[in-house]
């Protein structure tokens, strides 16, 4: 699999050995594949939000074409609005063990909610959810609807998606993806009870909606592709910051100072 969650990194042999030219073989292949931001990729993208009046989010292996980062690769999640603009591009800020070794470290221009025809909308990719901070700083910018992007929702990024949720009064979007193990690339041999079972699901799914007092509105669903919905209803959100709302009465910016640092425009 050359695009997509590189779940080769924690299923396959070898993977991290030293210039081993199977890996590199494999890299060149996920670097080919990686979409560029504008690209006519994004085009397309922005299109079809535009066409069927989409807010749309997706996840990509970015690659950095042109100036500072030439040729870096970045685990990131494109924004488009329903006019089909790209109004955020949120590049993961800090990959997570093994995936350091194909993923830069994006930075804190994209750490905010986007207003769209739906609400404020943010995102945060995987292990993002577990750094504090990062979720303060999307709590800040006082999202309505959060998108979780995960490789896929099992037990644990199921319990920070609710939790998510119920600290920052938001509605939240867990998006899980689907794999199997014969679907892992041909370059690296997956490790031996994975080769003799290769419909067994390295990633399974579990896709799922939860409301602003971290209950489950729909979902998870897991082994299959699917359509998930839930009808949502903004003021719910306003009606649960009665009892917490981390970013108003329960802030207390007399004793707590938080401050991002955003990229420079030229860094971009």
């Amino acid at each position: 699999m050359a695009s997509g969650y590189p779940s080769w990194l924690d299923s396959c042999r070898d993977a991290a050995l030293w210039d081993h030219e199977p890996t590199k073989n494999l890299f060149a292949r996920l670097v080919e594949n990686s979409v560029v931001v504008p690209s006519s990729h994004t085009h397309a993208l922005g299109s079809f939000a535009r066409e069927f009046g989409l807010v749309l989010s997706i996840g990509v292996n970015e690659r950095v074409k042109d100036g500072p980062g030439h040729g870096t690769l970045y685990n990131s999640n494109l924004l488009f609005n329903s006019d089909g603009t790209l109004i955020n591009c949120h590049r993961k800020i800090m990959p997570t063990f093994s995936e350091r070794m194909i993923w830069g470290m994006g930075d804190g221009a994209s750490l905010h909610g986007a207003d769209t025809p739906v609400g404020r909308v943010g995102v945060l990719i995987c292990w993002e959810h577990w750094m504090p901070l990062a979720r303060q700083v999307l709590h800040i910018s006082r999202e309505d609807i959060h998108v979780a992007a995960w490789p896929w929702v099992n037990e644990m990024n199921l319990l920070t998606s609710r939790h998510f949720a119920f600290e920052g009064r938001c509605f939240v979007l867990a998006s899980g993806g689907i794999q199997q193990a014969k679907d892992l690339p041909h370059e690296l041999g997956p490790i031996e009870t994975l080769r003799a079972h290769p419909n067994t699901f390295l990633l399974r799914g579990g896709s799922v909606i939860i409301g602003p007092d971290g209950m489950v509105l729909a979902g998870p669903i897991f082994d299959e592709e699917t359509i998930l919905t839930a009808e949502i209803d903004l003021s719910t959100i306003t009606k649960e910051c009665l009892t917490l709302d981390v970013t108003g009465h329960y802030a207390r910016p007399d004793i707590f100072d938080l401050r991002l640092r955003p990229a420079k425009p030229t860094e971009r």
